[in-house]
């Protein structure tokens, strides 16, 4: 039984990897897609914002829905909407086509990434728990940087369409796995509360508690702190690892290696969620952490796009490795400060939500400011100015963190 409950917790993380197969697929296809489609620079910055819309726009009452939905179903859902939108993009004539379909894209990857933590959570005994999160915190980085280093070759032998394509069918085929490898978690209430919660009884006494739940996270400054503080990171983050291929495409380099060398910035960012958890384990050292996130983030960016390196390649891509690597020490920190400043153990779940919410938005509007600065000023070397302000902003909010970061247990 408890191997089944592995696999089957295996099957749901390779899920969340597929689903952000979706999102890592745009970067590499840039330059095929302006050459294909005409797509000019800032439409390009909307088609990797683009699938963040939902997001934006649903974060919280999405995680509501996925609860009500079920979690095996709401992942099923998630990856047929996958399915079906990719393989839509195959006919694609014209670049707000993309763009429509990135948005449903968008609510499949929501439907799969908000259910999953709680699925894994009720398949896997509690002493196994940390392990398999610490594991799903990599899906992202982990399907990002799968994209980026498959995508170039596969287009380059087959086109984008094909692309397009392959990744619908692995929706497909990681649906029919859920379906036949993961038990029915039912409607998830019980792994959403927290051990020995009474059951909330009919749907009009549970609405309320929710209800009241929500106004008063929107309601307190911490939550507030977090989410927006986690929306100046993915904004800088998205936009430039999302661009690495046009830069490296525009510098000479071949599709082929700038998928390959894009695909090692992501994968660094799991370096830093890992280190921050193992700091965090030590001590709370949350506030340190995002300074040294925030701080890195924007030096890093700074000597990757502005002059002062001159004509030095090597140092530049170093650069933003640690860009990369060092960034990756936000998330990690502000995923435990979720945790401890929500304002009560209820009201952690709708946190995250919000925290989900607020992150899309950074992502949906990062993206497009770095794309329209570059067009400004004809390339990419005030990329930086965008990124620094996002950090700026970043360790401001981490000052106000460190004033409120106290252990959930101790607020009232």
């Amino acid at each position: 039984m408890q191997a089944r409950s592995t696999s089957a917790a295996i099957a749901v993380i390779l899920a969340g990897v597929t689903a952000a197969l979706h999102i890592g697929k745009i970067p590499p296809a840039i330059p095929v897609l302006q050459q294909a489609l005409g797509l000019t620079l800032v439409e390009a910055g909307f088609l990797l914002s683009m699938v963040q819309l939902a997001g934006m726009l649903l974060g919280v009452l999405l995680g509501v829905a996925v609860d009500g939905l079920g979690l095996r179903r709401s992942m099923l859902i998630g990856q047929l909407t996958l399915c079906a939108a990719s393989l839509a993009g195959i006919w694609a004539r014209a670049p707000v086509d993309l763009l429509v379909l990135r948005g449903v894209e968008g609510l499949g990857f929501l439907l799969v990434v908000l259910a999953a933590p709680s699925l894994i959570r009720q398949l896997v005994p509690a002493r196994q728990l940390p392990s398999f999160l610490g594991l799903w915190g990599a899906y992202m980085p982990a399907g990002a940087a799968l994209a980026l280093l498959c995508g170039p070759l596969f287009m380059a032998a087959w086109g984008w369409q094909a692309w397009w394509g392959l990744l619908g069918a692995l929706s497909a085929a990681m649906a029919l796995w859920l379906l036949l490898g993961v038990p029915d978690a039912g409607a998830a209430h019980a792994g959403a509360a927290p051990a020995g919660a009474v059951s909330a009884g009919p749907m009009t006494a549970a609405a309320q508690p929710w209800a009241q739940r929500l106004r008063l996270t929107l309601a307190s400054p911490g939550p507030w702190l977090v989410a927006l503080a986690f929306a100046m990171y993915s904004s800088q983050w998205l936009a430039v690892v999302g661009f690495l291929p046009s830069v490296y495409s525009q510098a000479g380099v071949s599709a082929v290696a700038a998928g390959a060398l894009t695909a090692l910035v992501c994968a660094m960012n799991i370096i830093g969620n890992v280190a921050a958890g193992r700091v965090l384990l030590r001590g709370p050292h949350a506030q340190r952490l995002l300074f040294a996130g925030f701080g890195c983030m924007a030096l890093m960016a700074l000597l990757t796009f502005s002059p002062l390196l001159g004509e030095a390649p090597l140092l530049r891509y170093a650069a933003v490795l640690l860009f990369s690597a060092a960034g990756g020490m936000v998330p990690g920190t502000l995923f435990s400060l979720v945790v401890r400043l929500a304002p009560n153990a209820q009201t952690v779940s709708t946190t995250m939500g919000w925290v989900q919410q607020c992150s899309a938005t950074g992502q949906f509007l990062g993206p497009p400011l770095v794309a329209w600065v570059a067009a400004q000023a004809g390339g990419w070397q005030l990329t930086w100015v965008v990124t620094g302000a996002a950090s700026l902003i970043g360790l401001w909010l981490a000052l106000r963190l460190g004033k409120r970061d106290r252990p959930l247990a101790q607020q009232a």
